[in-house]
């Protein structure tokens, strides 16, 4: 294995699922920073914030830095404004997103905005989609911080902020730009602000559509973890492979042996 620098790990099915940790995650991370590495964070969730996501990892154990957490939310901020500086933004979304804009100074107003930006929301009414779909039909740009269509919970799955994306761009006849994986947005977000030399970065995540094709598009060395969404077999059976395939974490300390 290549003396990385920088480890990319995505969150849920990686790190943890749901709310309880995966212990060789957590160890696999403390060998990491008893290696003086400071590892990275990088989810899709755009709904909690950037210290939502520390206390809730500190509270698993794990010693972090918080600004190495990476959200959707924090990249679509960003990308807007390195690409739309001063455009106004109707917001769909939770905390996380609102957050994520108003330190990077966008503006949000409630109507006549020149972005709409969409990210998951729970208490989202058909007022709300109602308003966002007209101003895409007048013009203003469609961004949306990841495309994941479904979430998995307890009983089944539930629509997740891509399947609500959809509606919009089908109402509005609006394609969307998508920031989060399997888009390589966040991860360049993170070389960008770190200044990471990106041949020794690589990301590690149990969900090859998303976590995996992140860093195949943007270009860095991957590896599957078998503790999540997509089982080792499915992702052997791809065209586009990721540069190493784990059980669990555990294994990755032999590499340093």
């Amino acid at each position: 294995m290549k003396n990385y620098t920088s480890y990319c790990f995505d969150l849920d099915g990686t790190v943890y699922r749901g709310s309880t940790v995966i212990p060789e995650a957590r160890e696999f991370i403390h060998f990491l920073r008893a290696q003086g590495i400071r590892p990275f964070y990088v989810t899709n969730n755009a709904k909690m914030t950037q210290q939502q996501i520390y206390e809730k990892l500190s509270g698993m154990g794990i010693e972090l830095e918080r600004d190495h957490i990476m959200t959707s939310a924090i990249a679509t901020a960003k990308y807007i404004a390195k690409y739309y500086p001063n455009e106004t933004a109707f917001i769909i979304g939770e905390t996380g997103l609102y957050e994520a804009l108003e330190q990077e100074g966008i503006p949000i107003v409630e109507d006549h905005a020149q972005l709409v930006v969409q990210g998951l929301d729970t208490t989202l009414n058909y007022e709300k989609m109602e308003l966002a779909g007209y101003q895409l039909q007048n013009g203003a740009k469609f961004i949306a911080t990841n495309g994941d269509l479904k979430i998995p919970k307890e009983r089944g799955f539930v629509p997740g902020n891509g399947s609500l994306v959809r509606l919009l761009a089908e109402v509005s006849n609006v394609e969307p730009i998508s920031i989060g994986k399997p888009e390589p947005h966040m991860l360049a977000a993170l070389q960008e602000t770190f200044q990471l030399e990106k041949s020794r970065m690589i990301m590690i995540g149990d969900n090859y559509e998303t976590d995996i094709l992140a860093g195949i598009h943007f270009g860095i060395d991957t590896c599957h973890v078998n503790t999540g969404v997509s089982p080792t077999e499915q992702v052997r059976m791809q065209k586009l492979k990721p540069t190493y395939y784990v059980q669990t974490l555990e294994e990755l300390k032999n590499f340093f042996e």
